[in-house]
C-alpha cells in the first residue's frame, strides 16, 4: 500500500469555479447556490488527471483536498468563506464517494481574516469529519493572504481549533492559500513563507505542552525547515525551550519536494519516522525535470532510489506514518486492502 498524503483537487471542473465566479460578483450579499458539476464531469477530471497519474506512478492512496490556492480566504467576509469552503469540501466527499478505494478526504477550513475558529472553522472542521467523513484538515496561518494580520499559530485564538482537533483525533496540515501581497507569489515563495513562518510559532509556543497529542504536518517538506535545521535548534537553546529535537519529533513532514539530494537530506535530518510519502500531484510544479525526464512532481523514484533506506523504513514512509498522522484513515486503509 502506498498512500500519497498531500493531493489537491487542481483538476475540478469549471462548475466549481463558476460558482466562485458567481460568489465573487455578488459578495455583498452571498448565497450558496447549487454547484454545476456531474458525476460523469468528476469522473472525466479524475481519469485523466491525478487518477491517471496515480495508476502511472504506482500509488494507491491519495489524502485528497480542495485546491489550496483556490480558498482565498482573505476574499470577502466569514459567510462568503464558509459557503466556498463548504462546496469544496462536498465536492471531496462525492470524489470519495465516486473512488473510495483511491480518494480519502481532507478537508479545507471557512478561515476569514480577524474571525475567530469557534465562529465557524470548528464547526466545518466537525461536519466534515462526523459528516463526511475525513481524516484530517488544512489550516491557513495567514487567512489574509500574505499580511498576517491573525495571531500567530502559538496564540490562545487557535486553542479552540485545536481542542476540536484533539477531540476528533484529526491532524492540520499548515497549509496557505492565495496571496494578494504582490511582493509573494503563491507557490514560489508565499507557500515557503507559511510553512515556515507556522513551524516557528509553534515552535515558540506551548501548544504542545498544553495539547500533547496534537499533530501537524509541515508540507513540502517543510520549507526551509530541514535545511535550516541548526538555526532553528539554536534559536530554540536561546530561548530556552525544550530540547529542539523533541519539539521537531511531535511534527511530520512531507515529501512534496523534488529533487534527490533534498529527498535524502530532509530524511536524514527529519528521521524516517516523521516523514510520509506525497507528491502534490498536478500542483505548484508542473514542469519536466531535464535531468530525470520525469514531470517534477514524479518524486516516488527518489525515496525509491535511495539505498540506505530498508524496507522496513519504505514501509514507514510509504504507509505506516501516514497512518500515525492520520489515525481515522486507518479503518479504512486497512478495509481497501483486504478488498472489503
Amino acid at each position: 500500500m502506498i498512500i500519497d498524503a498531500h493531493g489537491h483537487y487542481t483538476t475540478a471542473p469549471a462548475g466549481v469555479q463558476i460558482f466562485r465566479a458567481t460568489q465573487i460578483a455578488s459578495m455583498g450579499a452571498p448565497v450558496k447556490h447549487p454547484v454545476n458539476v456531474s458525476d460523469d464531469q468528476i469522473r472525466a477530471s479524475l481519469e485523466n488527471g491525478q487518477l491517471k497519474l496515480q495508476n502511472e506512478r504506482g500509488t494507491d492512496v491519495a489524502f485528497f483536498s480542495p485546491r489550496a490556492s483556490w480558498m482565498g480566504h482573505h476574499f470577502g467576509g466569514p459567510l462568503v468563506s464558509r459557503y466556498w469552503t463548504e462546496v469544496n469540501n462536498d465536492v471531496i466527499k462525492r470524489v470519495c464517494d465516486l473512488y473510495p478505494d483511491r480518494f480519502i478526504g481532507v478537508c479545507s477550513l471557512p478561515q476569514s481574516p480577524g474571525v475567530p475558529p469557534e465562529k465557524g472553522v470548528v464547526q466545518e472542521l466537525e461536519r466534515a469529519v462526523n459528516d463526511l467523513g475525513f481524516v484530517g484538515c488544512n489550516l491557513n496561518p495567514d487567512p489574509s493572504g500574505g499580511y498576517w494580520t491573525d495571531p500567530p499559530l502559538g496564540d490562545r485564538y487557535w486553542y479552540p481549533l485545536y481542542e476540536k482537533m484533539v477531540e476528533l483525533d484529526v491532524p492540520a496540515m499548515i497549509h496557505g492559500s492565495a496571496t494578494c501581497n504582490r511582493a509573494f507569489t503563491t507557490t514560489g515563495s508565499h507557500y515557503m513563507n507559511v510553512d515556515n513562518t507556522g513551524f516557528v510559532q509553534l515552535l515558540d509556543s506551548s501548544v504542545y505542552k498544553d495539547f500533547p497529542t496534537i499533530k501537524f504536518v509541515m508540507p513540502h517538506g517543510g520549507g526551509a525547515i530541514p535545511y535550516q535545521y541548526a538555526r532553528f535548534k539554536g534559536l530554540s537553546i536561546m530561548a530556552k525551550r525544550e530540547p529542539f529535537d523533541e519539539f521537531l519529533s511531535r511534527m511530520f513532514f512531507d515529501t512534496a519536494i523534488y529533487s534527490q539530494a533534498a529527498m535524502e537530506y530532509l530524511l536524514k535530518t527529519i528521521g524516517v519516522d516523521n516523514v510520509l510519502f506525497a507528491s502534490e500531484m498536478i500542483g505548484g510544479v508542473q514542469a519536466e525535470d531535464p535531468l530525470t525526464g520525469r514531470q517534477y512532481d514524479d518524486n516516488k523514484p527518489y525515496l525509491d532510489a535511495i539505498e540506505w533506506l530498508t524496507d522496513d523504513d519504505k514501509s514507514k514512509l510509504f504507509r505506516g506514518n501516514a497512518l500515525r498522522a492520520y489515525p481515522r484513515a486507518r479503518a479504512r486503509i486497512e478495509r481497501i486492502e483486504s478488498g472489503g
